[in-house]
């Protein structure tokens, strides 16, 4: 089995003042994709390079200190780790990275991507439509390649169900009829599979990853479902079960995490 995790950390460093390390050793998965580390290389070394046994491989914001960053740490080596996707813009807003697990029978990667965010203005949502336009080619070139699951926050809520206020929200970031069309472009015509959505197909409440800061959203559950396992059809025939874990907050984010029937290496 494979146990793979995705977390958006809002602050590695935060996420480690409120007990991720812990929940990591107990939790024990085989892999753990993280976003939003907001971190600089100096703040990781000596402290982060490894967590609960796990090595930790990097993708950091050049353009902006304590911005973005993604990383993804595993018990077992990977035959190549690319930092990046090839965007003039983006990849140094630190939102890419994979790490390849290939072997003589089959090319395998597991991705760690963090998708702008839209929602602190015009501007910014524009640069989320220009990563998505590119970004999908991206992902069809890969999926021509080999076997991917890609774990991140992808900013979009993708149906009615994967919100609490989908009546208020739809003409706001994260549930824009253009962000939402991409989503079902990945699945129905690059025939991604929606890894937590395949297990759980009427989840609703229990499904949401994400809660704003405001009010009692949390309390409440007003909630998001934004972070996602997104797999080639073979690996997501293998995920056997889904869990979102709630019983302790390091984020303003849930952990994510998906039992894969297979090997990596």
């Amino acid at each position: 089995m494979f146990k793979l995790t995705s977390l958006n950390l809002n602050g590695i460093r935060s996420a480690a003042t409120k007990g991720v390390e812990a929940w990591l050793e107990q939790h024990a998965p085989d892999c753990i994709c993280v976003q939003e580390i907001k971190a600089q290389m100096p703040d990781i070394e000596g402290r982060f390079e490894i967590l609960a046994g796990m090595r930790g491989h990097f993708h950091l914001a050049t353009a902006k200190k304590g911005y973005s960053g993604v990383g993804i740490y595993t018990r077992h080596e990977p035959s190549e780790v690319i930092a990046g996707y090839g965007s003039p813009e983006f990849d140094e807003e630190g939102r890419y990275l994979e790490t390849r697990f290939d072997t003589p029978s089959r090319k395998f990667s597991v991705i760690s991507c963090y998708f702008p965010s839209g929602s602190s203005g015009p501007e910014r949502q524009e640069a989320k439509y220009r990563f998505l336009a590119e970004f999908y080619p991206v992902l069809h070139r890969l999926k021509a390649e080999r076997e991917f699951v890609l774990c991140g926050d992808v900013n979009v809520a993708h149906q009615e169900i994967d919100l609490k206020n989908w009546k208020s929200n739809q003409k706001n970031s994260g549930f824009l009829p253009e962000e939402r069309a991409w989503v079902t472009k990945v699945i129905d015509e690059l025939n991604l599979v929606d890894v937590y959505r395949r297990l759980h197909p009427e989840a609703t409440g229990e499904s949401y990853t994400w809660w704003s800061n405001r009010g009692q959203a949390y309390a409440k559950n007003v909630g998001w479902r934004l972070d996602y396992h997104l797999a080639t059809p073979a690996i997501a025939e293998a995920a056997r079960t889904a869990a979102i874990y709630k019983d302790q907050k390091f984020s303003d984010h849930a952990p994510i995490t998906i039992d894969y029937a297979m090997r990596v290496v």
